[in-house]
């Protein structure tokens, strides 16, 4: 590489190749932020300039770092998919695994509430190719793996559970206690999903 300024990528950089500036990044966090917590909280549609509020920014500075709802939508949607999926190596380093993938089990359920204000757009997006297709499901199926290994190692877990079944069961207790709109049967439920799976029970 010719030159003497570092290489710089991604969100640090700016459009002529400097550094972003440290309040860019501030606004682009506290953007994605607010739109993560109006996705929860509301299942209908969030209109951009609300985010705008609730961040603290003007509609241009949205805008800006996110062109379309499209955009927004996405930028939330992976980075929610990422911390997900990172969160439960770091449960595994805190407690044993059983108590780990209880506790990854409510960070997944916070992650399926945000993706409730998010549903349409993200349909219509991925339909369109708007909006990129992540590998949503393989993800979490391989964190949750990660985890009843551990668990069948340390022999909290079973050793003889599909992670894939557990995916469907999680998202058949988020689907059906969304429909019924009763969202405070999922903790029970959880509850009830570990305690089937540790050994013992099949």
């Amino acid at each position: 590489m010719s030159g003497t300024e570092p290489s710089t990528t991604g969100a640090n950089t700016g459009t002529a190749g400097r550094p972003a500036r440290a309040d860019a990044r501030r606004n682009r966090d506290r953007l994605l932020a607010a739109a993560r917590e109006a996705f929860a909280a509301s299942p209908d549609a969030v209109p951009m300039d609300a985010v705008a509020r609730a961040a603290d920014v003007g509609i241009g500075t949205l805008y800006r770092h996110f062109p379309t709802r499209e955009a927004l939508v996405e930028a939330v949607y992976a980075a929610e998919l990422d911390e997900v999926v990172s969160s439960a190596s770091a449960l595994l380093d805190e407690h044993e695994p059983a108590a780990a993938l209880r506790a990854w089990m409510s960070r997944y359920a916070a992650f399926f509430r945000i993706k409730r204000g998010m549903s349409d757009t993200l349909r219509a997006g991925w339909a369109s190719g708007a909006i990129a297709t992540p590998g949503t499901r393989e993800r979490i199926t391989a964190a949750i793996a990660t985890m009843l290994r551990d668990g069948a190692r340390a022999g909290s877990l079973r050793s003889d559970v599909d992670p894939g079944d557990v995916t469907v069961m999680l998202l058949g207790v988020f689907l059906s206690a969304t429909a019924i709109d009763s969202l405070e049967r999922v903790d029970p439920l959880l509850d009830l999903i570990v305690d089937a799976l540790r050994p013992g029970t099949g």
